[in-house]
């Protein structure tokens, strides 16, 4: 048994800003199930959206994400956010976050730039590489708090919450089992506090920007613990992935679009202007569905991002480690178009939460691309999610710290293998485990129908029956358990996609084309029902 008083699964900078906080009241375990580094922010390329431009406001922001989340979004949500904004980028400046700088008249100053969606200038980024700059600030802050320990290669199996344990009264979380990966053996951490900050669910898809750790964990977690999922159906698709047999899920950041690249079919022909008024720099769902129409209408694998109308030193200088990596791939984007294809990237739904974080469940707080808070509606607006990583650890924080509640004191048991052995076939993990995310990618897409989506519901639930007579049968493993999550985060996609009647966003289903008035400002709710 490991006893802290806060308890952080996921080390991305929802997880690690809110440690830093909380770590001054008490001692913080931060769980992560690959190296502490490895995160979906890690990989984040354009940056933050926040007002730091006179030239910018508050309304302005926020006139943009209600327009972005398409009559879903929460407005008094989306104010808080936009308006903590700037005290919180301030804050991630003290940990040592280097944002990329301009010259001018007045001196050096923030290099703001634009991405789909913004009517302003207002991303601050580190070059292209800003998630990576973000993680070794943040690492290098808790790496000086003795308070703070990280416990790598643990993966989190289920939450420990008094209902679970059989108590009577309201549900409160204590804790988590987790899998000590080197070791094989489950340990068992008790906490006053859990907090969720484990990303999203791109791999519960066959083509995604994300990392391989982002399986949905902490949804499938909390929805087996009983707190309510909502708006699971809104996935974005980024529009820009690398297309490339050699390139592993690597993001061409809207950035490059915010500055001058435009997208072409395999002719060289623009055609974004048939579909939006803003043409390549229009939301995400729009040049999502958009790219997709073009490649079924000409059979093309993918279509092409074009900047080379640009000098090639400034596209060097602004985006080099895009340069490098498809220099490496044998592309130079300073003479050629990029091949892009649009690939599974942010999930916009989640743990239901307040803007404080705070779950149904207490105890239980969620933060990040894991929760659904109501500031991304049915479409998230470009560089929005790390600023609202920041502010909600940051309230979260603060509501925890300035809470009033007693710790629930329980006995918990430690974690019960019962005859499980050793899986002898991992063959039928790594089998469901490509058939969920094809299932998922051929039928629950950027386009989809009834028919397809009750294809999905039916085969991922006997997917589900199968993995569950898996899961008791052997001894748990990090595949075995990602596999578990999966499937659990598919199904909930699945339920939320089929409840919504209607093209809203990010969901759109071919029989039902056009949104629904009766269904603005109505989340897709789901919880489980034993």
């Amino acid at each position: 048994m490991k006893h802290f008083d806060y308890l952080v699964l996921g080390s991305g900078i929802a997880g690690l800003s809110f440690a830093l906080k909380a770590a001054a009241h008490g001692r913080v375990a931060i769980v992560t199930k690959k190296n502490r580094a490895e995160s979906n922010t890690n990989y984040a390329q354009g940056g933050i959206a926040a007002v730091t431009s006179k030239e910018d406001s508050f309304e302005m922001h926020v006139r943009d994400t209600l327009e972005a989340g398409a009559g879903l979004c929460r407005e008094e949500v989306v104010r808080t956010i936009v308006q903590d904004g700037p005290a919180r980028i301030a804050e991630l400046i003290e940990f040592g976050m280097k944002f990329t700088e301009r010259e001018t008249v007045a001196g050096r100053e923030l290099d703001l730039t634009k991405e789909g969606g913004h009517s302003k200038r207002r991303i601050l980024h580190a070059k292209d590489v800003t998630g990576r700059e973000i993680e070794r600030a943040l690492l290098a802050a808790i790496a000086a708090q003795p308070n703070i320990q990280i416990f790598e290669n643990y993966f989190t199996i289920d939450l420990i919450t008094t209902q679970k344990l059989g108590l009577v009264g309201p549900n409160h979380c204590v804790g988590a089992y987790v899998l000590d990966k080197k070791a094989g053996q489950v340990r068992t951490f008790s906490a006053k506090s859990v907090l969720l900050a484990t990303g999203g669910c791109g791999k519960v898809y066959l083509y995604t920007t994300n990392p391989d750790i982002a399986t949905g964990d902490g949804v499938a977690m909390a929805y087996r613990a009983g707190a309510p999922i909502a708006n699971m159906e809104f996935v974005q698709f980024h529009p820009t992935c690398l297309y490339h047999p050699k390139a592993k899920s690597f993001l061409i950041t809207e950035a490059l679009r915010g500055e001058g690249a435009v997208l072409k079919t395999m002719d060289g022909a623009e055609f974004m202007e048939k579909y939006h008024p803003l043409k390549s720099l229009a939301p995400r769902d729009v040049v999502a569905r958009a790219i997709d129409s073009e490649m079924k209408r000409s059979g093309a694998d993918h279509v092409l991002l074009d900047i080379t109308h640009k000098p090639a030193r400034f596209i060097i200088d602004h985006f080099p480690n895009i340069h490098a990596t498809c220099l490496r791939h044998g592309i130079d984007i300073t003479v050629e178009p990029i091949p892009v294809v649009p690939a599974a990237h942010y999930q916009c739904g989640g743990v239901v939460t307040t803007v404080d974080g705070e779950t149904e469940i207490a105890g239980l707080y969620a933060v990040g691309e894991v929760a659904c808070t109501g500031l991304h509606g049915a479409n998230r607006l470009a560089s929005n999610s790390l600023l609202e990583a920041l502010v909600c650890a940051h309230r979260a924080a603060e509501k925890i710290l300035n809470s009033k509640t007693e710790p629930t004191a329980v006995e918990i048991p430690a974690w019960q293998s019962g005859h499980a052995t050793n899986p002898d076939e991992l063959v039928v993990i790594s089998h469901n485990w490509d058939e969920l995310r094809r299932l998922m990618w051929d039928y629950v897409g950027i386009v989809r129908t009834n028919k397809r989506l009750q294809r999905a519901r039916t085969r991922i639930a006997m997917l589900q029956e199968e993995i569950r007579q898996y899961y008791w049968d052997f001894v748990v493993t990090s595949d075995l358990l990602e596999l578990r999550n999966i499937a659990t985060v598919a199904g909930l996609i699945v339920d939320c996609a089929l409840e919504r009647p209607e093209s809203r966003g990010l969901h759109y289903n071919l029989d039902y084309p056009t949104p629904d008035p009766q269904w603005a400002q109505r989340d897709t709710v789901v919880r489980r029902s034993s």
